[in-house]
């Protein structure tokens, strides 16, 4: 767990382009939203696309994607428990 965190951190930060972002301060439970990075909608999509392209995993609808980007932690958890690449 702890090293697909560490990927997350470091592979988002370098696909939404979050120049001012250390991935090695973020804390596991880093929010994706309010309070925490602030991403918008399209960087939701760019996630979406990561999370398809590296670890085979489709975030088919809403509520599904509600449950999964809420922080670093929730997304890591659904990949460990649903990933089909590597």
């Amino acid at each position: 767990m702890k090293q697909l965190l560490e990927e997350l951190k470091k592979k988002i930060v370098k696909e939404l382009q979050l120049i001012e972002v250390d991935p090695g301060k973020l804390a596991d439970d880093t929010l994706f939203f309010e309070g925490g990075l602030d991403l918008d909608s399209i960087d939701l999509l760019a996630l979406v696309v990561l999370v398809d392209r590296d670890y085979g995993i489709e975030i088919f609808s809403r509520e599904l994607g509600e449950q999964v980007f809420i922080s670093l932690s929730t997304l890591a958890e659904y990949i460990l428990k649903n990933r089909k690449i590597g």
